[in-house]
């Protein structure tokens, strides 16, 4: 599960012995005892791992493309597997950094608590990260006064646009904070800037030079790169810092989990570029041997013989990781379209039934909650929230479709032609044949089944098994 996830241009003043002594020392400094691997001394090598088997932190150098690549992994007692990557290509000064959990077989899945790369802070402290165009990168919000107002005004107008998220945090009716902006930077630092409010007199100004378009009262909004704009209000309630907090945080994490890396950027893809390097220059130590065979025959055979099983077991390798690499993505991609249109706090969560076919279950939900509104008196609380939910999102109505599409399959129903079949089948039934009818079950689920007359006599069978479908599967 990726949970942290960016890429940041870097000064040229960062050298390679500084990358790595940084990455060093933030490990050796770590708040946390049980985080720090010991004796790691490290005298200038480019390949090394540290560590053992639940706790390392390795070093690989990809010398053709001038890429450094770190990873830090921790087993956790509970099972969670924490990876934490640092690939910084010194050609192009740019430096990727992700935060992933897994799980093995026996652990206690739960949604992981985690906070952003303590080695960011290294680096903003060393200054190694350049400005955002124009906007520093930093662990602590800007402020934004009557002086320098026109960031926020280009921000919100969509005529300053920044690599990274732009968070906006305005002053409550109290002229307070709605949240407390230094931990929301802490915990965003490297994937989004925050602005601050300085006073809520400033409003009128940014009114006037927004068009009503800005965030008040305590209001936050997220203005990200690719113009989208999510907007968040103030509830002067119990805990509402920390839910209105976490709303912001998740929005934004999902943003930047979404984006897609590079795979030359990822532990994975600098692993499989060496294993790559090394392959070819086997290969080509392979042939230079086979033509110095033909004058000393005798003396490179062992050498030969020895190399085959070494040569054969990194071409098995870079299959394997290749294969992997294409089904990451393939499932990466996936999930980042889900993030991308996912809201941040789930109203409800999944139980344990499974879904048949994509959005199925959030459809059904939907549909239900779409009935609802028809008998639903407008102009209320109950009708307000209702259409807030299906507007928000994305409502397909699929199972409307569905119902109509078995409608028409059935509608004239008297047998089974191949073409009716097939669809039936595509539509998720499986069909078996039991005496005088056949037997239709809703994806191969047996809570799910209804069965059809081989030959329908009935004029009005096909409709009668429709409305049963239709009731009890859709």
């Amino acid at each position: 599960m990726l949970l942290y996830s960016t890429i940041l241009n870097i000064n040229d003043s960062l050298s390679i012995e500084a990358f790595i002594r940084l990455v060093i020392e933030c490990n050796q400094t770590n708040p946390f005892a049980e985080n720090i691997i010991p004796e790691m001394n490290w005298n200038g090598e480019r390949n090394i791992r540290f560590g053992s088997d639940g706790l390392w932190l390795e070093i690989e150098e990809d010398e053709n493309k001038n890429i450094i690549a770190v990873r830090y992994e921790k087993k956790a007692a509970d099972g969670a597997v924490w990876d934490t990557d640092y690939i910084m290509n010194f050609d192009e000064m740019k430096i990727a950094i992700q935060l992933d959990c897994s799980y093995t077989e026996d652990a206690l899945m739960e949604n992981p608590m985690f906070s952003s790369p303590l080695f960011l802070s290294g680096l903003i402290e060393g200054g190694f990260l350049k400005a955002d165009n124009g906007l520093p990168i930093l662990e602590k919000p800007i402020v934004i006064t009557e002086e320098n107002m026109a960031i926020l005004v280009d921000v919100i107008n969509g005529t300053g646009h920044y690599h990274l998220p732009v968070v906006y945090v305005s002053k409550t009716f109290n002229d307070a904070d709605p949240v407390d902006a230094g931990r929301l930077s802490r915990k965003l630092k490297g994937i989004a800037h925050v602005l601050l409010e300085d006073d809520k007199r400033l409003n009128s100004d940014l009114r006037e030079a927004c068009d009503d378009q800005n965030e008040y009262y305590g209001g936050i909004g997220i203005y990200f790169p690719n113009q989208r704009r999510r907007r968040f209000i103030y509830r002067n309630n119990a805990d509402a810092d920390g839910l209105l907090m976490d709303k912001v945080v998740n929005a934004v994490f999902q943003y930047a989990a979404a984006q897609t890396i590079p795979i030359a950027y990822t532990w994975m893809g600098v692993s499989n570029s060496l294993l790559n390097d090394r392959f070819n220059r086997q290969t080509e130590e392979r042939l230079a041997a086979e033509r110095a065979r033909q004058d000393a025959e005798d003396e490179v055979e062992e050498f030969l013989d020895t190399f085959d099983d070494d040569h054969q077991k990194l071409q098995q390798q870079i299959n394997e990781l290749t294969r992997a690499n294409a089904s990451l993505q393939q499932e990466n991609q996936g999930i980042r379209a889900k993030l991308y249109d996912s809201e941040n706090i789930p109203l409800i969560y999944y139980g344990d039934e499974e879904e048949f076919y994509q959005d199925e279950i959030k459809e059904i939900l939907l549909d239900v909650l779409a009935d609802a509104l028809k008998n639903t008196d407008d102009k209320t609380r109950r009708s307000d929230v209702l259409k807030d939910v299906l507007n928000s999102n994305n409502f397909q109505k699929l199972s409307s479709r569905r119902r109509d599409e078995i409608k028409g399959l059935l509608k004239d129903y008297k047998t089974m032609p191949s073409t009716l079949r097939q669809k039936l089948q595509k539509f998720g039934f499986e069909i078996t044949e039991e005496g005088k009818h056949y037997r239709l079950t809703y994806y191969g689920d047996n809570r799910y089944k209804t069965t059809l007359a081989k030959t329908g006599s009935d004029c009005h069978g096909g409709r009668n098994s429709a409305a049963a479908i239709i009731k009890d599967m859709l």
